[in-house]
């Protein structure tokens, strides 16, 4: 990943809206102190993808998670889902991420959870992944693989650390064969997505390197919705986000957003859950 583009995603998530210092003020709102803290409230305030707990619950299923699975979680952001899989099936995950501020968060709310003896985070790059071969039996990622540039070196990271007859199960923003340059390059500068691929793209890539695709789920119109919805969840926090970062970024995150969700309401985004697996 070339250093803008490195610089740009982090960047990113070091402003985003959502924050641990964000989760822990809606957890202090509600009266509840930090030696307070359980699994169960973190999980109503730290679940910063399409679809919440709902949606790690399917992925859940999908791919069998149980105890005994030791889990990656690549691009894991502020660590709910992590949480969340190590929580509710006894499996061990290492979640890594580019940003160092969503490791340190991430390590300091599992921490209050805790749940810092089955679950850890580390600062890495997705495309030069800090680990062994065959370092785990499944690997997840929720839409974060948009951020990343160079898809076949990604899915090639992913096939290497999982061991043989391990499970790689993602969802992802997808386009469909539409999206112009001029609204490739106002999603890299607004939200900060490197690559955005097509599903065929992703399935082809998945069999070049010995991932075999178990199935695929299409959720576009499940995601247009939830992303309205996100879009008004993120302009109610406009005082915090403000107070902390300032009105014109604010409005720039706003404007950024908008256009994000305009092309899922004109049939250009599309979004899928893919479930592979490597031989052996």
């Amino acid at each position: 990943m070339s250093d803008a583009r490195l610089n740009a995603v982090e960047r990113f998530y070091d402003f985003h809206p959502i924050s641990a210092r964000q989760i822990l003020d809606a957890v202090a709102a509600r009266g509840i102190a930090p030696d307070g803290i359980t699994q169960e409230v973190l999980a109503q305030h730290d679940q910063d993808h399409y679809g919440g707990t709902a949606a790690t619950d399917r992925l859940i299923a999908e791919a069998a998670v149980r105890r005994g699975d030791v889990v990656l979680d690549v691009c894991s952001g502020m660590g709910g889902p992590a949480r969340y899989l190590a929580w509710k099936t006894g499996c061990d995950v290492t979640g890594m991420d580019l940003t160092a501020s969503r490791v340190e968060g991430a390590t300091e709310l599992t921490r209050l959870a805790g749940l810092d003896s089955s679950v850890r985070f580390v600062h890495g790059n997705a495309l030069a992944m800090p680990f062994d071969d065959a370092s785990f039996t499944l690997a997840i990622g929720q839409e974060s693989f948009a951020h990343i540039p160079d898809k076949p070196r990604l899915v090639a990271e992913c096939a290497r650390v999982l061991r043989p007859g391990g499970r790689l199960v993602f969802s992802d923003i997808l386009h469909r064969g539409n999206l112009s340059g001029e609204d490739s390059l106002r999603l890299f500068e607004g939200m900060a997505f490197s690559e955005i691929a097509t599903l065929e793209q992703y399935t082809d890539l998945l069999r070049l390197h010995g991932l075999e695709v178990v199935r695929t789920v299409d959720l576009t119109q499940e995601w247009t919705r939830i992303l309205v919805e996100r879009h008004a969840m993120y302009r109610s926090l406009k005082a915090q986000t403000t107070a902390r970062l300032g009105l014109e970024h604010f409005e720039r995150y706003d404007r950024a957003y908008e256009h994000f969700v305009g092309l899922y309401r004109s049939a250009v985004l599309a979004g899928a859950l893919v479930h592979a697996r490597k031989a052996g």
